[in-house]
């Protein structure tokens, strides 16, 4: 008896996750069946150790910066928390002045909800920096918010790129302003690295979050870049791993893999941003041909190569996907982590846009195992898709 295979999908959601390449898969499976906790001192221990010290080091040199600044993590998220709460009550408890937290407006959840639960539950005051209507950071805004008292800023959180609309942010422009009164810079580069040149040293920032499944390597492994002098509170206490602010025993095969999907991602960097960034304009091109008055959202100019951004006038966003994802083809509405909750998003509104016109936008993101052949799908499907959910929503 034979089964029919399924048609094969259109996967346009690689700012969720990405396949992982060969060549992670090879380095994670590897070990898999390897024995030893790297924090033994004998000879099994000592050969895990050295695969992560390795794959620190191969991080390290792909981002430029120093071994010891990579502390592992369990992914984005962890990293995030670590840096905002870590470095909000490390600064904190050498000067109690220091309540201020300063994040963009458009953070994705994974800062905005630590820094909000320290509002609540540690005395931080949040102030949130505003963006124009191309999702681009304020940096009057942030220079005023600064100088209106620099001594009791405790640390500024601006991401690298954002994950819905794609803008780059102008982290070098925010890293002077703060660092003129010495304050610490923490960056969510999660959509950043692979995609775009990242040079740690180079950037002034002081601590940068990036993760595994964006670039393609394992889930569940991450890695808080962050300068050796400064002082981070543990959130995990324990064994005393990563510097002593990461307690837990470390994953040393998915540590592997992560740092192979590194490695990768970031020597290929360049001819993967023009290739996906051909392909994105071209997918953009063809929608706009197919639904003259979709809106493109996002900078046209400092956005992610392989991100577009669109509203549907007349249309709820939830239902197009469904449309969509009926013919094969998956994309999203916005930040995967807030997905199937009816909710307008945040980063679209703090840009301006009415609540109708933020319910009714879709993200397109190409990644490495993207095609002419899913673009073409896209395009084909689009008109007919919107037209359909425009009846629906009538």
């Amino acid at each position: 008896m034979s089964h029919a295979s399924p048609d094969p999908v259109v996967y346009l959601d690689h700012a969720a996750t990405t396949p992982m390449v060969p060549a992670a898969v090879d380095a994670l499976t590897a070990h898999l069946l390897d024995v030893g906790n790297p924090s033994s001192l004998h000879a099994s221990g000592r050969r895990a150790r050295r695969i992560v010290e390795e794959s620190r080091e191969t991080i390290a040199q792909a981002l430029n910066c120093r071994p010891g600044e990579v502390v592992f993590t369990a992914g984005g998220t962890e990293a995030d928390n670590l840096a905002l709460k870590g470095i909000f009550w490390a600064r904190q408890g050498a000067d109690a002045r220091r309540t201020r937290i300063l994040v963009s407006a458009i953070e994705h959840h994974a800062v905005l909800d630590p820094v909000f639960w320290l509002g609540e539950d540690a005395g931080a005051q949040v102030d949130l920096v505003p963006v124009d209507r191309d999702g681009r950071l304020d940096l009057d805004a942030l220079r005023a918010l600064i100088e209106q008292d620099p001594a009791t800023v405790a640390l500024v959180s601006v991401m690298w790129a954002n994950n819905e609309v794609g803008t780059i942010q102008p982290i070098d422009e925010v890293v002077a302003l703060a660092a003129a009164h010495g304050i610490p810079v923490h960056t969510d580069a999660v959509q950043a690295v692979g995609t775009l040149p990242i040079d740690f040293a180079a950037s002034g920032v002081d601590a940068l979050t990036l993760t595994g499944h964006k670039l393609g390597g394992p889930y569940g492994v991450g890695a808080l870049v962050v300068r050796r002098e400064l002082d981070v509170t543990a959130l995990v206490h324990g064994g005393g791993q990563e510097r002593d602010i990461r307690s837990g025993t470390i994953d040393t095969p998915a540590i592997a893999g992560f740092a192979a999907a590194v490695e990768l991602a970031v020597k290929h960097q360049p001819d993967h941003a023009s290739r996906v960034a051909a392909l994105r304009d071209r997918l953009v091109a063809g929608v706009l041909e197919a639904v003259p008055d979709a809106q493109v959202n996002g900078d046209a100019v400092h956005r992610l190569p392989g991100n577009a951004h669109l509203s549907f006038p007349g249309c709820e966003g939830d239902s197009l996907l469904m449309l969509l994802d009926a013919r094969g083809i998956e994309c999203s509405t916005g930040s995967a982590c807030s997905a199937g909750v009816p909710q307008p998003s945040h980063v679209l509104l703090a840009m301006g846009r009415a609540d109708h016109e933020a319910r009714s936008s879709l993200r397109f993101s190409l990644g490495h195992t993207s095609t002419e052949a899913d673009v073409r799908a896209l395009v084909e499907a689009i008109g007919p898709c919107v037209e359909r959910a425009r009846a629906a929503s009538r």
